[in-house]
């Protein structure tokens, strides 16, 4: 894999590259490495400030980072009037490129360091909705259990995973951490995390589906609970009429 030294060496060409073209009027550090929370195993997230036509500038930087980068592949999001590309250099190094419009450009949140160009007020990211998060729960629930009686237990193993991260979810948005692909969920105490172990599936079997089913639908209940109290007083009894049934 990548050592800190190749990553930083892609890291200034990318600031170079971005200096020398015309079209990029601004640049910004995201992520960990805007706010200092950042490790040697850390990708690069930056976004550049584009003036004009959006989809030129993104062609033109992708046809220069197979070129001149040895990109291996890339992939898009879509963010609002902004794109991000993610790209695969050698070594495992991963680019996130975001491509915002001039009045797109700047913090949505606390990782943000400007490299050069003028920041525009943004909203900030909206967090997730917890009222979503808790019908998501029974909702994977549901169709986990219909999975075991149908007999499609990789179906049924997915939802009850599915549950398990919404419970990190739930406690991380309940507890100020970052919500998103579980980034905060180092940041939970033991007593949240340890019966999460319980809710994994180690075997693709009825019984051992309907253990683990349970036991994600216990630390889902509780963590609702520790929030929204009569939604979970209401749920727990459809809880066990699933599992019984």
């Amino acid at each position: 894999m990548f050592t800190v030294e190749d990553r930083d060496r892609v890291r200034d060409r990318l600031l170079a590259n971005a200096a020398a073209d015309r079209s990029v009027v601004g640049t910004a550090f995201t992520g960990s490495y805007a706010d200092g929370s950042g490790d040697r195993w850390s990708d690069t997230d930056i976004v550049l400030a584009v003036r004009g036509d959006l989809t030129t500038t993104l062609n033109r930087w992708t046809r220069w980072l197979y070129d001149e980068l040895g990109a291996h592949h890339h992939w898009d999001l879509r963010a609002g009037p902004s794109a991000v590309r993610v790209f695969l250099l050698p070594g495992w190094i991963e680019i996130d490129l975001t491509f915002a419009p001039e009045h797109a450009f700047g913090p949505r949140g606390p990782q943000w360091r400007t490299v050069f160009g003028s920041t525009q007020p943004l909203q900030p990211f909206t967090p997730p909705d917890h009222n979503t998060l808790a019908g998501l729960v029974w909702h994977h629930a549901l169709h986990a259990g219909i999975c075991i009686r149908r007999g499609h237990r990789w179906q049924a193993e997915h939802w009850i995973g599915a549950i398990r991260d919404h419970v990190i979810t739930l406690a991380c948005l309940r507890l100020g951490h970052p919500t998103a692909h579980a980034k905060g969920a180092h940041l939970l105490p033991d007593e949240l995390t340890a019966p999460l172990d319980s809710t994994l599936v180690r075997a693709l079997t009825e019984p051992e589906l309907h253990r683990a089913l349970n036991a994600s639908i216990t630390v889902a209940t509780d963590e609702l609970g520790r929030t929204d109290p009569a939604l979970a007083a209401r749920l727990r009894p459809l809880f066990a009429e699933l599992l019984d049934g």
